[in-house]
Formats: structure tokens, sequence, C-alpha cells
């Protein structure tokens, strides 16, 4: 449906999002022992929460905090609370949680209830420790109290409509409740916008983002299971790879023998000389997956970093707030 169709609905979805707001506002949250940093965005999928996530907990855990992730585990097959095993797989803990516990090396705990994940992570931390819990996608999980709210925004937020005629799960109005709003270091000029909805203490930070792919690629089959993929692919030519096709699922998709099977015979036609992948999509590939598409030539996974651009003032601005 378009979204002129769309649009009686988004004024019912506008006033659930009012109603349920309201509610929080009057309902005490669940409290736990350690500050929470949550870390969420106003619209579905794509603005780059877990590379930032990743980025937030090495920063505080190279200043000597023990940052551990608190995360729903999106797309996971059961509800159990657990940590996140990282030699597990995705369909366990869900794609994003068993990324961010491969790469960041720091304790993931994945549950339906963030409250229940964060308390069996203080269960299992070491005692007088400098302890933060990262709450992955978490502006919208209102249910569990916050010490810092940071939103990252994209640039089409701003010109979006709310669901489901667009992709807002929030109006820009609910900035209000963020500490931080992070911007990639590109759209620096939608600050002064940006702050007519934000509180007068809300911080501002700069983002730079590092797309990594290793290896002459002239002729790539690219593939991705992302809330954005166009930005994947526009990032990917950006490297100097050259793309013969582009092939997208939907986001947090969980992949197939026959899906791997799809691609390869896809890159086997078009005789590509490269698969190429997001790092959320390496980790839900099995081996039988990879050997499929290495019979026919060899998989890359470009790695996003992020980086806050001024870390120490960022840190500070943490600190004062966490207060540990």
């Amino acid at each position: 449906m378009t979204p002129l169709l769309l649009a009686p609905f988004e004024w019912v979805y506008a006033s659930v999002v009012r109603s349920r707001n309201t509610r929080f506002e009057r309902t005490a949250p669940q409290q736990l022992g350690w500050p929470v940093v949550s870390i969420g965005n106003l619209s579905v999928g794509g603005a780059g929460k877990t590379p930032l996530v990743i980025s937030l907990a090495r920063l505080l855990e190279r200043n000597h905090f023990l940052p551990d992730v608190l995360s729903r585990g999106y797309g996971r097959s059961g509800q159990t609370v657990m940590r996140v095993d990282p030699a597990g797989d995705a369909e366990q803990f869900g794609d994003e949680p068993l990324l961010v516990a491969q790469t960041a090396a720091v304790p993931v705990y994945v549950g339906a209830s963030r409250y229940q994940a964060g308390l069996l992570a203080e269960r299992e931390g070491a005692a007088d420790a400098r302890h933060v819990h990262l709450l992955d996608d978490g502006f919208q999980h209102r249910q569990l109290a916050r010490t810092v709210d940071i939103v990252v925004m994209h640039r089409s937020d701003l010109r979006e409509r709310l669901l489901p005629a667009g992709r807002l799960r929030e109006p820009l109005s609910s900035l209000a409740r963020a500490d931080v709003i992070a911007l990639r270091q590109e759209d620096a000029e939608l600050e002064a916008a940006l702050r007519v909805h934000a509180k007068k203490d809300c911080h501002f930070w700069r983002v730079r983002r590092t797309l990594t792919l290793t290896g002459s690629i002239q002729r790539a089959l690219v593939f991705c299971a992302i809330g954005r993929p166009e930005e994947f692919f526009r990032a990917v030519a950006a490297t100097g790879a050259g793309i013969l096709e582009r092939m997208r699922f939907r986001d947090h998709h969980r992949y197939t023998e026959a899906d791997i099977d799809r691609v390869a015979r896809v890159g086997q036609r078009l005789r590509c000389d490269a698969f190429v992948i997001t790092a959320k999509d390496d980790v839900k590939l099995n081996a039988a997956m990879r050997q499929r598409l290495s019979a026919v030539a060899p998989l890359h996974t470009a790695t996003l970093t992020v980086q806050i651009e001024d870390e120490d003032t960022a840190l500070a601005q943490l600190s004062s707030r966490l207060r540990i």
C-alpha cells in the first residue's frame, strides 16, 4: 500500500504511541543496580545502532569500566534469558547480539525481558567494579530505567512519517527524552534542525563510519539482510569494488540453504569473482552455506566501524551522568 493510503493508520499509530508514552510517564520503570546507557533510534532499522554499541563498549572498557550489553535478541528461536556464547549461532542468540559478542568481546545477555537479562548480568558480574549496562535498541523500551538515553539519527528521519506510512516508530518530538543525539559526520549540519526538538542540555556527538573491504574485487555479487541495503551497496562501491549484482533480503532474515543456493547460482551465472556481505550477515552463515558460496567465488565480509569524533568529550559527558 502507498503512504497516502496508509495515512489514516498513521493517525491511529500516533494515538497509540502517545497513549503508551503517557502510561510510561505515570509508571515507575524497573530499576537495575548498575547504570544503564540506552542506544536507540526513532526509525525502523538501519540507523547504525549496533556499530555504535560496539564502539561504546570498547571505549568504556579502555577507560576502566566493565560494560555488558542487554538485547532482546530479535529473531532468535527462544525466549530464555541467557548469556551469548560468541561461538554460538544466530538462531539461538540473534544476529546482532552474536555480532556484538564476537566483535566487542564483552558479555552480552539476551532476553525478552531486558530487566531479567540485566539481573543475570549483575549476578555474574565481579564485585566492586565500574559496571555499565548498554541497552541495545532501548529508546522505546521504557519499562527499564536508564541513566543515559542516546538516540542515533539518520538523515531520512527528518522527512519520514510514522508507521505504517513511513519508518518512524516515534515522532521527532520524542527527542526531548534524549540525553545524547548521535549524528553521522556527513550529517553534522542537521544539528540545528534537531535542536528544536531536543532538551537544552542534550549533547550532540558526531561519528565517523568506515567500511573496510580487503582484496581486489572487480565483479562482486553483493547480498545482505539489513535495514537500509542501498546504503551498504553504495558503501561497497565507494571502496572501489566493482558490483555485478545486488541481492536484498528483509532485515534480520534467517538464511536458508535454498537462499544461499540461489545466490550461488546467480553468482555462477554471472561469473562473479567475489560474494560480499556485511558482518551482520556473516554470523548467520553456517559451514555448509560458506562452502556452497566458496565453490563459486571467495566470500568477503565488509567491516563497518564507527568512531565517535571527540571520544574524550563524549566519555566525560557519560562519566558525569554515570557517577561511578
